[in-house]
């Protein structure tokens, strides 16, 4: 009898020690996951930015062009937008810019200790965002410079704490890169344009966020990103074979005029909400 009840008493012990188990399991933030995200991305405070010159060709941006009467050939002023290729003038407006759609994938780790979670992650995703800014001329003509994005990944490790057994808040940031397609139009017909476009670059991305956990494996949450990368894109506007010798872009240096954005990082805010499953 006495050997039964043990083996009785040893079979409840275990039974009763299963759920407690995995609710332990359930509430942990340890592991392989696998995930995506959908959110906004936006881009705010920009509506200052202009184009910059170096007329003479020495490195140096921020010079004024000038007509041979000495008028400020950029008088009419710059819009933190695009105009399209047809419109020349301010008055013709300007698509202010505002937020876009992005979509993402992610595979990461984690790992609990006590209260503190320490992980990592290796994310992809697009969106359709775009930045740009127009310069007009005098002559009167438009001069706009866009950034699109077309494919952004990052590395980044993320560490936090467990405000519940349940809830992670925690920081994030690493490494980023950005596949973009940057382009130049102009409705000048006068002179001819070189482009020197950048198509990648490597940055930073920093945030953070909360994540819930909804049974064992699923957990849903809502994240804040900022990107940051360089962009060295410029144009240069040059001699067509016809352009007189008078023309602006040719008073400083007979070789033309460049052009670049004021703004040299193409940075970006994203809010997201984010779904996971862990394995």
């Amino acid at each position: 009898m006495k050997k039964y009840l043990t083996a009785a008493a040893a079979l409840l012990c275990a039974t009763a020690a299963t759920p407690a188990f995995a609710q332990d399991q359930d509430r942990e933030f340890n592991g392989f996951y696998a995930g995506g995200s959908i959110g906004a991305t936006f881009k705010p405070g920009n509506s200052d930015e202009t184009i910059l010159f170096d007329r003479d060709l020495n490195g140096s941006f921020g010079d004024t062009v000038v007509t041979t009467g000495g008028a400020d050939a950029f008088s009419t002023g710059f819009c933190g937008g695009a105009v399209g290729t047809s419109p020349s003038r301010p008055a013709a407006g300007c698509d202010s810019e505002s937020s876009a759609i992005e979509f993402s994938g992610r595979i990461g780790f984690d790992r609990q200790m006590g209260g503190f979670v320490l992980g990592a992650l290796v994310e992809v995703g697009t969106s359709d965002y775009s930045s740009s800014v127009t310069a007009f001329s005098i002559t009167p003509a438009s001069y706009t410079f866009n950034r699109e994005v077309d494919l952004l990944a990052n590395a980044r490790i993320r560490a936090g704490f467990t405000a519940t057994p349940t809830t992670l808040v925690y920081a994030t940031g690493g490494v980023g890169y950005a596949q973009m397609n940057n382009s130049f139009v102009t409705t000048n017909t006068a002179n001819g344009v070189t482009r020197d476009l950048d198509d990648e670059s490597i940055g930073f991305v920093l945030g953070g966020g909360i994540e819930q956990k909804i049974g064992r494996n699923f957990s849903i949450g809502v994240e804040y990103l900022y990107q940051q990368y360089d962009d060295d894109s410029s144009v240069r506007l040059v001699n067509s074979g016809t352009t007189p010798a008078t023309n602006p872009f040719l008073l400083g240096n007979a070789n033309g005029t460049d052009f670049i954005r004021s703004d040299g990082k193409f940075d970006m805010h994203s809010v997201r909400a984010v779904a996971n499953f862990r394995f």
